[in-house]
Parts: structure tokens; sequence; C-alpha cells
């Protein structure tokens, strides 16, 4: 897994700079700046937009007593998105603009529910949570406090 995020962090970039380079040839240095710059308000004011209107969803859900999985899914889904876009790049606008297609959202969707649902029945999924504070004694204050609040 860290190999792929390092291989991620040090390829796309390369890739980016490559396809922005070759852009700028072919239609100038204003053009690219341009597409660049419009792609990523764009991006940001679809990506905003998306979401809030998910938000509303998942809330009215959560007072159905619908556990809104699929919607947090898309909403995890758009904010990749949006960091995509607000990202410089070709490569990165192209994903982030494909993330914000429901269509793309679902069929994704499927995709990571299935993985997630073969690793959990091979057993090798595994969630690490640390539910303390480094500072015990504040741990313990907020733990007294919860529990003052129970009585």
């Amino acid at each position: 897994m860290l190999f792929r995020l390092i291989l991620l962090f040090t390829v796309t970039p390369f890739v980016e700079l490559a396809l922005l380079i070759e852009v700028g040839k072919r239609v100038g240095f204003l053009a690219t700046l341009s597409i660049v710059i419009v792609t990523g308000i764009v991006g940001s004011i679809l990506a905003r937009s998306q979401g809030l209107r998910l938000l509303r969803q998942i809330r009215l859900d959560l007072s159905a007593g619908i556990l809104p999985t699929d919607a947090l899914l898309h909403g995890l889904m758009i904010l990749v998105a949006g960091a995509l876009l607000i990202t410089p790049g070709l490569l990165t606008d192209a994903t982030g603009f494909l993330l914000l297609l429901p269509p793309i959202r679902s069929l994704l969707s499927e995709y990571i529910k299935r993985w997630l649902r073969r690793k959990i029945q091979e057993g090798t999924f595994q969630v690490h949570v640390d539910l303390r504070d480094h500072d015990t004694d504040t741990w313990r204050e907020d733990l007294d406090d919860r529990n003052k609040l129970d009585e």
C-alpha cells in the first residue's frame, strides 16, 4: 500500500507536468493556464453544490432512521473530486469531473462495497481505532464528564 501511495504521489505530478507542457505547446500558455483555473473554479462550485445536496439527503435519511451508507460513500467521492479539481492539472481535473458524475459514483460505490464485503468475509479487513487522547488526564476528565451526562 505504501509503495502504491509513493508511486501515486511521484508519478502523477510528472504525468500532469508532461500533459500541461504538451497542451501548452498546442494551445499556448495563457489558454492552458485558463483551462486549469476555470476547471478548478467550476469543479469546486460543482463539488460544493453536490456536497450540500448530499448532506441534505443524509440528514433526511438519518431522520427517517435509514443508515446513509450509499450517501456517505458518494460524499467521500465528492470530497475526493473536489480535492482533485482544485489540484492544478488536466489528469486530476478529468478524474475529479468523472467523480462528480452520479453514474460513475454509483459504479464506484458498488465496487467499493463488493471489495469491502470480500475483505470482511476473508477476514483481512482491519480497523485500528485509538479512542484515547494522548493526554491521559484530559481523556479521563472527558470520560468522567460523559459518565456524569449519562447519569
